[in-house]
C-alpha cells in the first residue's frame, strides 16, 4: 500500500475531529499524518501558562496530541490522563489546568524546543502521526469587528485576543495576527513541501484556520506546495463566524490568502443547504465539492469520525 501525506491544519476540537477521522482511515488507506496547529490561545488554562510560564499555548497541541494517541491499553489512560482537568477553585494553583497542558509546559522549558516537547510527549502517548506548531513563537489574534456594542451596530472597533475574538458579538471584517510575520515552524514548512494533501478544517475560522494563512513562510509553502488540497466545512456557525454563509467561508481563504487554490471541498449534506452557491464558491478556488453525511447522528453539531473518514477516502485515495 502506498503510503499517503497528509498535513491537517487547525487547533481545538475542530483539528481533533479531522485527526480522528484521518485515523479511521487506516483500514483502506496508508497515510502519514502530520497536524500543524494554530498557538494564539491565550484563554483558560493554556492562557494562564501563556501569561506566567511564557511559551506557546499548550491546549491545541495537546488536542492534537489525544486525537493521534495509540490504541495500546496504556497509551489510552495516559492520553485520559492528559486530558484531565483538576477541579477547584481557579484561586488553587492546580485548578482549571488539563495535566497534559502542564507536561506539554514542563517538557518545552525541560528542552527548550516545542518541536522536541511535541515528539516526546507524542512518543508518551503512542502518537500514530507527529504534532507540530505553526511558529514556535505565540502570536495574538486581532479582529476588526462591526457592532460589538449593540447600541452601535455601525462602529468597528478592534477586538484583541483569541478568546475574545471566538466569543465576540460583533461581525469580524478583517483579521490578523501579531507578529504580523512570524517565523513558520521549519519542520512545518517542510512536511507542506512534501506532503500529498493539505486538509483545512473544520474549526474556528477565524481563530484556528485562517491563523496558519496569515504566517508568510507557511503560507508561501502552502501556495507552492505541489500537494492536493482539501476543506472540511464546519457543520454550524460559531459565534465568531455568525452572519457568514457556508460558501463565505471559503470566500474567507482567498481573501486572506489569494492565491490559494483547493481541489476538493467537503460539506456535510443536510448542514450546507443550498448547494448551489457553495459549489460556486467552491468552484471559484478550482474545487469540486463533496456532499456526504458527515455529522453525528444525535443532531449536534459535530462530526462523526467514521462517516467523515467515509467521505475522505475516495478523495485522499484517488490518484491525480
Amino acid at each position: 500500500m502506498t503510503v499517503t501525506s497528509v498535513v491537517a491544519f487547525g487547533g481545538g476540537h475542530g483539528l481533533s475531529a479531522s485527526l480522528r477521522a484521518l485515523r479511521h482511515c487506516a483500514g483502506e488507506l496508508d497515510l502519514d499524518i502530520t497536524a500543524v496547529v494554530t498557538v494564539g490561545d491565550d484563554g483558560g488554562s493554556s492562557g494562564r501558562l501563556r501569561r506566567e510560564r511564557g511559551g506557546l499555548p499548550p491546549g491545541d497541541l495537546r488536542q492534537a496530541l489525544v486525537a493521534l494517541a495509540g490504541d495500546h491499553p496504556a497509551t489510552r489512560r495516559s492520553a485520559g490522563l492528559f486530558q484531565h482537568r483538576f477541579a477547584g477553585d481557579t484561586r488553587d494553583g492546580l485548578a482549571g489546568h488539563a495535566v497534559g497542558n502542564l507536561v506539554l509546559c514542563g517538557l518545552m522549558e525541560q528542552l527548550g524546543d516545542p518541536v522536541a516537547a511535541l515528539a516526546h510527549a507524542g512518543a508518551m502517548l503512542g502518537a500514530v502521526g507527529r504534532v507540530l506548531p505553526m511558529s514556535a513563537q505565540p502570536v495574538d489574534i486581532e479582529a476588526r469587528v462591526r457592532g460589538v456594542d449593540p447600541a452601535h451596530p455601525d462602529e468597528v472597533r478592534t477586538v484583541r485576543g483569541q478568546h475574545q475574538v471566538a466569543v465576540t458579538t460583533g461581525t469580524v471584517e478583517a483579521l490578523r495576527i501579531t507578529p504580523d510575520a512570524p517565523v513558520a515552524c521549519a519542520e512545518a514548512v517542510a512536511a507542506v513541501e512534501g506532503a500529498d494533501w493539505l486538509i483545512f478544517g473544520p474549526g474556528s475560522w477565524y481563530t484556528s484556520v485562517l491563523p496558519h494563512l496569515l504566517v508568510p513562510g507557511l503560507a508561501e509553502a502552502i501556495v507552492t506546495s505541489p500537494a492536493r488540497r482539501l476543506v472540511t466545512l464546519n457543520l454550524a456557525a460559531e459565534q465568531e463566524t455568525l452572519g457568514l454563509s457556508v460558501a463565505d467561508h471559503l470566500a474567507a481563504l482567498r481573501w486572506y490568502l489569494p492565491q490559494l487554490t483547493v481541489d476538493h471541498v467537503v460539506a456535510d449534506s443536510k448542514a450546507v443547504g443550498d448547494p448551489e452557491p457553495v459549489g460556486r464558491a467552491a468552484e471559484s478556488l478550482g474545487a469540486r465539492l463533496v456532499l456526504a453525511p458527515v455529522a453525528v447522528g444525535d443532531g449536534t453539531p459535530r462530526h462523526d469520525p467514521a462517516a467523515l473518514a467515509a467521505a475522505l477516502v475516495p478523495v485522499l485515495g484517488a490518484d491525480r
